[in-house]
């Protein structure tokens, strides 16, 4: 399973269609609070954060699931426009496990969602 934490209608639409047509299972959360929630209760395999969305907190879930023994291992995946640099390198220094133009994630993502099988 993997978790996306965003609150854009456009992205949900593609995660959620390609996710389908490759039978991989994403389940979404759209605030920091709900997705901590489900990854305590449920450890997914991929964690995919909008670096975009200031509302979700994607910065300070990775530092979150970074910082606990029990989640520091789950892989995290984020995607941000190419222009937002200190964006990019704040999410780096978090400890995010890899960051993504959002262009670079929507042609790659059938590769990027099969890691969560």
């Amino acid at each position: 399973m993997i978790l996306a934490v965003l609150d854009d209608l456009l992205f949900t639409s593609k995660i959620r269609s390609a996710a389908t047509g490759l039978g991989v299972a994403v389940s979404f959360a759209r605030s920091r609070e709900a997705a901590l929630a489900a990854v305590r209760d449920r450890p997914p395999a991929l964690v995919i954060l909008d670096l975009d969305n200031p509302r979700t907190d994607p910065v300070g879930i990775v530092t979150a699931l970074k910082a606990e023994p029990a989640t520091r291992d789950i892989p995290t995946l984020c995607y941000v426009s190419h222009v937002q640099a200190a964006r990019i390198e704040e999410a780096r220094a978090a400890g995010a496990d890899e960051v993504l133009a959002r262009s670079a994630f929507t042609q790659r993502l059938p590769d990027l969602l099969t890691r969560g099988r």
